[in-house]
């Protein structure tokens, strides 16, 4: 493992890098019923539903053996959050476009995926993706990191808990609980699933709390142990408080991969001639659209959490990065082929990276768990949001501390980084806080006379994103 993997050069060790993965694999486990349920309107349990759960760990785990054999990196990747939401949307117009089923659509929208990915892997072996990286001025390259950490607060405090009110209406801890006038009005609000809602937040800051003392004890797995004793908090209260059976889904689970529905419906199911009625004007802005959306949510996730991680060269660069930037074009290709949206690296690294992660062994750990939950997914789905949660916000705790490496007294990089922190949170999006940020810094330097400092391919890059924010087609 040392010879392969280069442990010791890299100051880690078979232990640390196995609890790593296991960190990684917990805190983006949702992403395996999560992701089938956005890309099917949450038609569990038909044969599309069943295919794209086995693309989605087929392709996550393909994603992440080329990166950690060819990149020795500990990225963990899967279908990119974001991506996919706007994979089923696409596939929701085809359908109203063509009148095809939603079916034969989304087999439509994977030529598109494929598209992107063959592109992405000429643009990685060629070096122009590793440029790109280089146009992305030091001062926003640094801002990546903690504009991360405030998204995964954001995840961890919001969108990573799934509640809804009596109304239908999706219900944040944040701004519902905390944000409310009185536990009063937040019960009110909240309806019958207040009751859930407080047992999260209880959940969410024992978990916190548990990890950050672990941490200041120097226990090197914090996170790995507080996701568990978060999970044990939920399950309590749920069968405390709740009068639920924490474990009931076990009962009716089912164990046998659904390898049939996935040959059936999403293996190599390119739908070509659906894909022909699109029209070459609306194909040419999706194959862009998915492009720069993949392109500058990786980048931004490679760049960021390797600065957190102190991974960064003597000259603020990643090492290796062209490696590891072809490992997230052919984890997209294999998405296509298998059945799912494009695969993307994970900002959810950075917990695996926090436990001690350093190399691919990391990367190949979360795989293997990936791959195994085929098997064991009914598994992997008790791990309560809450509980991942916590590590979530506690990582991006320490990702904030980046910000004190940026020289913010240059008002181009102070704007363009403060805008790109806030943007990523606010937007969901890493590829749209960093094209917002690109814009401000060219903007700021063109108007207080400082045009000659910014690369042409640094214009380049905010013009094509004032494209993709402004115009339509």
């Amino acid at each position: 493992m040392d010879k392969l993997f280069k442990l010791k050069e890299n100051g880690t060790n078979v232990r640390a890098e196995i609890l790593a993965g296991l960190t990684n694999f917990m805190t983006m486990a949702y992403i395996i019923m999560l992701n089938p349920n956005l890309l099917t309107g949450h038609d569990v349990g038909s044969p599309l539903w069943n295919g794209v759960f086995m693309a989605t760990c087929i392709a996550s785990s393909i994603a992440m053996l080329v990166m950690a054999f060819l990149s020795n990196k500990p990225f963990a990747l899967a279908p990119g959050m974001g991506l996919n939401n706007l994979f089923a949307v696409v596939v929701g117009n085809i359908a109203g476009l063509t009148g095809m089923s939603y079916t034969a659509s989304f087999q439509a929208a994977l030529v598109i995926v494929l598209i992107e990915g063959a592109v992405f892997v000429i643009l990685s072996v060629l070096s122009i993706r590793e440029k790109i990286v280089e146009a992305i001025p030091l001062g926003v390259r640094l801002g990546i990191g903690p504009g991360i950490g405030l998204m995964l607060m954001e995840i961890g405090f919001g969108s990573n808990i799934y509640l809804e009110s009596d109304s239908g209406e999706q219900i944040y801890v944040m701004r519902d609980f905390f944000g409310a006038l009185t536990g009063g009005v937040a019960k009110t609000n909240a309806g019958s699933s207040y009751p859930a809602m407080v047992l999260s937040v209880v959940t969410i800051f024992v978990g916190l709390f548990v990890i950050i003392v672990l941490a200041h004890k120097g226990v090197r797995a914090a996170v790995l142990i507080g996701i568990p004793a978060a999970s044990v908090v939920y399950w309590a209260g749920e069968a405390l408080f709740l009068h639920v059976n924490p474990f009931a889904s076990l009962a009716a689970a089912r164990w046998a991969p659904p390898f049939a529905d996935m040959v059936e419906t999403t293996l190599f199911k390119f739908n070509f001639q659906g894909f022909m009625q699109i029209g070459w004007l609306t194909v040419v802005t999706l194959v862009v659209t998915f492009c720069m959306a993949d392109m500058f949510n990786s980048v931004g996730t490679l760049v960021g959490v390797s600065s957190y991680a102190g991974m960064l060269d003597k000259d603020n660069k990643v090492p290796r990065m062209k490696e590891a930037l072809l490992s997230d074009a052919i984890g997209t290709i294999a998405g296509a082929c298998t059945g799912t949206s494009p695969v993307s690296a994970y900002v959810e690294s950075a917990a695996g990276i926090q436990t001690g992660g350093r190399t691919g062994l990391t990367t190949l750990v979360t795989g293997l768990m990936f791959l195994a939950c085929i098997f064991i997914s009914p598994i992997a789905a008790l791990i309560p949001a809450a509980a991942t949660s916590s590590a979530l916000i506690y990582v991006g705790i320490l990702m904030l501390s980046g910000l004190k490496n940026i020289d913010l007294s240059d008002i181009s990089v102070a704007a363009s980084v403060v805008i790109m922190v806030l943007a990523m949170p606010i937007t969901g999006s890493v590829g749209s806080g960093i094209g917002l940020g690109l814009i401000t810094y060219a903007a700021v330097k063109v108007f207080t006379g400082k045009a000659k400092e910014v690369s042409a391919l640094t214009y380049v890059i905010s013009l094509l994103f004032l494209a993709k924010f402004f115009l339509t087609v």
